[in-house]
């Protein structure tokens, strides 16, 4: 599965068999992260009413779109261009400076090519442990790394300790280019491991393989791609 890093919570992935998928898509001038040009088969996002996580309408392809929040309120579970996806409740933090009343959204889940993968959307507070559950048995965890306005990272970590996913992308975390200037930069996610468990791929794209997951939880960091 070749996985690009759009930045923000946007990655598109694409498997050797299946669709072509872009996880929460964001309008780029108020992300400060270019348009995303290539185009998508599916795109699953995490509400539908959050400019920084609901913009499939940009995407090329004329792709079927997905809102994980609605997956979540009538089930959990839905099936598009013949992929399933889980998805479970969340919510943005509850002090969030913009909403009154803190957004609505899902977190989901789907699997590519054999590996489990699992995207956090947009959620602002401690997990409840019917959430951190949710998480269990991940291969690939897109991962909130940027503290403010997402949940704490403390709270992050003890989900991360304990589903222990084989491998977590950050994603949602301060950037050069990212005009959100409350949230953290990389350095704060990443004080919470070991440097062995830490792996840099200085690039927006690299290639995933079931048979390369690492036995215990590490960190990918991937560059956005501009």
């Amino acid at each position: 599965m070749d996985v690009t890093w759009y930045g923000h919570a946007a990655f598109g992935l694409v498997p050797e068999t299946g669709p072509r998928i872009v996880t929460d898509p964001y309008t780029p001038e108020d992300i400060g992260c270019p348009p995303i040009t290539e185009p998508a088969d599916l795109v699953i996002m995490s509400s539908e009413d959050d400019s920084a996580h609901c913009r499939g309408d940009l995407i090329h392809g004329a792709p079927e779109i997905v809102n994980a929040l609605t997956v979540a309120q009538i089930g959990g579970r839905a099936t598009a261009k013949g992929v399933e996806i889980t998805a479970i409740e969340a919510a943005e933090w509850d002090h969030h400076p913009e909403h009154e009343v803190p957004g609505q959204n899902g977190m989901y889940r789907f699997e590519l090519d054999g590996l489990k993968c699992a995207h956090m959307g947009d959620v602002g507070n401690p997990l409840t442990f019917k959430q951190q559950e949710f998480f269990e048995d991940t291969d690939v965890l897109f991962a909130l790394a940027g503290g403010y306005l997402t949940t704490l990272l403390l709270d992050l970590m003890e989900m991360i300790h304990r589903v222990q996913p084989k491998l977590v992308i950050p994603m949602h975390f301060r950037t050069l280019t990212y005009k959100p200037r409350n949230t953290m930069w990389i350095e704060s996610f990443l004080a919470h491991f070991n440097d062995d468990d830490v792996e840099f791929a200085c690039s927006p794209r690299v290639t995933l393989n079931r048979s390369d997951l690492p036995e215990k939880t590490q960190v990918l960091v991937m560059d956005y791609l501009r």
